[in-house]
């Protein structure tokens, strides 16, 4: 697309040239869903960024999806949760039970649960439950500058539900199509008789089945919280959270023949479980502990240490079809996947603030130091001989069991220390200068031994990498609500895995992004419109030789695009809030046809929610929400095939009615038309998901 490119070149030569004062990352505040009459002057603080500044002073778009918004549409996963976010493709590989699916800028983004890296080695991932969360803030482009090595998406950090001042409770009773069944409370008061010390405890037990015959899953979910006044500058926050899910693993992946193309033998019913599911399982224990310590050292410095510790064991046996694209081919070979191991990390982020004045001027200074380490161990087994399936007419037992002798032990390690400070400057009130580096001290580790059915496995690498990051960026707020801005910033990510045809590790991926875009709070409406334009560049991608599906390092991924999001108050009854995404997604991973659409990204995708309070209409405590998602057309990887997927447009409605002042009844349909679409291609293709329906009772107080 030529205007987002020219525009980011306009703002590359401005910052080689010193035309523009550098800035960028700054932390981010997004206006939340608030009531008509408080929307102008009350906005939700992005944890994630560090440092508190007004969204309207940030040049970066953030986009926040807050409480209220998760109460009323109800998400089941992370990546249901960010459907109507702007920028976000939201589960392009369908409805998966067992870990959240989402691309940011068309990339991936990576998670963090209070600003601690949730860390993620291939089938290790971390989930969480969005009953437990205030909000979800998603922070779009590279951010190397807050948080070292990560993929240059950008950072998604949800926020835990922490205690309240105010006294408050709540019991929840849900049922659902899909069998779904759940109870839930969240309970927050003070643990002592002067309130210096407040708690909250929030937990859930539920039990659903999956999109594919055979498939389920039962969580447990607790996680107590303790807030602390050491004194009046001083506060001390205490996390936990548990979970454990036991199940069946719904493993989407459909050859693109019988769903996407003709078959000669039919269409694949979409509910069709083309693994084993009475040999596959799911078990995942995980927990955290951690603390966050705020400290108002006097009016100008304030002192914040965060840490967690995480502790994840899984235990995954998954088969799967192999991808075909052959209409006459009737029976497809199976593959299995066995991971059983646990992963731990350790996280540690300290880090100061500073906010003074001089004449005509507020400055801000943030500067920080931070530690994360880690660990992966565990046996693993992919068999590529697993067994053998019909899609049409499974029959289920035809493989042979996993042989542990052919498991490979496996032990990934990676730390990282680093050094970061950010400078911002607002100059008569109008202009708005940010300038931040991080260094970064990343060591990898990656041993394996074992048997394989290709022979025998001894592997033992390591690497270091030391990593300079930067960002900058500039804002100029005008009095007549347009605050246009521009910013720089960049992204290394590490990986852990080695490469086949080196027998080493692979070297970082870097990432940078250069963005324009404007802010806009005009006076005569209640609500605001952000506009940005990105230009995204990875260099060192993977590129897999469609022969030996080897990766090499010889690859570039870009994405240029344009975002669009608004909220409006219409009326005291009426808001509605709308984004648009366009993004050009491009790799050279294409089996060596050039440059090609990159798979799983739709160029188009757009999103429309509107709320209706029916109190003027005399129907008291009812109110209406309805959505509307567009997602336009993607192709399957091009390494694979040029297959296009078509675009599909989904309808989504959350009613709720306060019985009384204490009892709440709510309804959730998702897809309510039930429209089959494929949701995204990548060799595979993935259905996407069927229609839910949910309908709770919640006692309040």
């Amino acid at each position: 697309m030529n205007k987002p490119k020219a525009a980011a070149t306009a703002v590359r030569y401005a910052l080689l040239f010193g035309a523009l004062p550098v800035a960028t990352l700054a932390p981010l505040v997004a206006h939340a869903d608030e009531p008509a009459t408080q929307m102008e002057t009350i906005t939700v603080t992005a944890q994630a960024l560090k440092v508190d500044v007004p969204a309207e002073e940030t040049p970066r778009a953030v986009s926040i999806v807050s409480e209220e918004e998760l109460r009323q549409r109800s998400p089941q996963k992370l990546d249901e949760a960010l459907r109507y976010t702007s920028g976000v493709t939201a589960q392009p590989f369908g409805n998966d039970n067992d870990t959240d699916w989402f691309r940011v800028r068309g990339f991936e983004a990576a998670t963090y649960l209070d600003g601690n890296r949730l860390f993620r080695d291939g089938y290790y991932t971390w989930l969480l439950e969005p009953y437990g969360l205030e909000r979800v803030e998603v922070v779009k482009g590279p951010a190397a500058i807050l948080y070292g090595e990560a993929p240059p998406g950008g950072v998604v950090n949800a926020v835990q539900k922490k205690p309240t001042f105010t006294p408050q409770g709540e019991v929840k009773v849900e049922v659902g199509n899909n069998n779904h069944q759940a109870v839930a409370f969240d309970v927050s008061d003070e643990a002592n008789e002067d309130g210096t010390m407040r708690y909250r405890l929030v937990g859930t037990m539920k039990s659903t089945d999956g999109e594919l015959d055979g498939t389920n899953n039962e969580r447990f979910y607790i996680a107590p919280s303790l807030e602390i006044d050491i004194n009046d500058r001083t506060m001390l926050t205490l996390l936990g959270t548990y979970l454990k899910d036991d199940g069946v693993p719904t493993n989407a992946f459909f050859p693109a023949a019988g769903t996407l193309i003709d078959s000669d033998f039919g269409k694949i019913d979409p509910s069709t479980n083309l693994g084993q599911p009475d040999y596959d399982n799911y078990e995942r224990e995980q927990f955290s502990i951690g603390y966050r310590l705020e400290h108002d050292y006097n009016d100008v410095w304030q002192l914040t240490q965060n840490f967690s510790y995480g502790y994840n064991k899984l235990n995954l046996i998954s088969s799967y079809a192999f991808f075909n694209n052959d209409p006459s081919v009737e029976e497809l070979t199976q593959g299995l996947v066995y991971r059983d191991g646990k992963n731990q990390s350790v996280t540690f982020d300290n880090n100061a603030v500073g906010n003074w004045y001089s004449d005509e001027s507020e400055h801000t200074l943030l500067v920080g130091v931070d530690f994360q380490y880690h660990n992966t161990d565990g046996v693993e087994q992919d068999n590529f001989a697993f067994g053998t399936i019909n899609p049409w007419k499974p029959e289920y037992g035809n493989f042979t069991p996993i042989d542990p002798s052919l498991n490979i032990q496996r032990d990934i390690s990676k730390t990282q220390a680093s050094l970061y400070s950010q400078y911002q400057l607002k100059f008569q009130e109008q202009w708005i200068g940010i300038v931040g580096a991080r260094y970064d001290w990343v060591k990898s580790e990656n041993k394996g031994k074992g048997n394989t059915a290709f022979g025998p496995v001894d592997q033992k690498e390591s690497r270091n990498d030391n990593q300079l990051s930067l960002n900058a960026g500039v804002m100029y707020l005008a009095d007549n609500g347009l605050s246009p801005y521009a910013s720089y910033a960049q992204s290394f990510e590490v990986l852990s895995t080695i490469d086949p045809s080196t027998g080493k590790l692979y070297k970082p991926l870097e990432g940078e992004q250069f963005e324009v875009g404007v802010k806009y709070t005009p006076e005569f409406i209640d609500g605001y419109v952000n506009v940005a334009l990105f230009d995204i560049t990875q260099k060192n991608a993977l590129v897999t030789n469609p022969d030996t599906f080897i990766a090499t390092q010889t690859g570039e991924v870009s994405s240029q695009g344009v975002e669009v999001e608004a909220v409006s108050q219409l009326t005291d009854d009426l808001k509605l809030s709308a984004n648009y995404t366009y993004t050009d997604a491009q790799t050279d991973e294409s089996g060596g046809r050039g440059t090609q659409q990159a798979g799983l990204i739709p160029q188009h995708a757009a999103t429309a929610w509107i709320d209706y309070n029916t109190g003027s209409l005399g129907l008291e405590g009812l109110n209406i929400g309805t959505g509307i998602r567009y997602i336009g057309e993607s192709k399957d990887n091009p390494a694979s095939s040029d297959l296009t997927i078509p675009s599909v447009t989904l309808w989504d409605a959350a009613v709720t009615y306060d019985i009384s002042k204490k009892w709440q009844a709510q309804l959730n349909v998702n897809n309510i038309l039930d429209e089959e679409y494929v949701s995204g291609c990548d060799y595979w293709c993935y259905y996407g998901q069927s229609r839910s329906i949910m309908l709770n009772a919640n006692y309040r107080w």
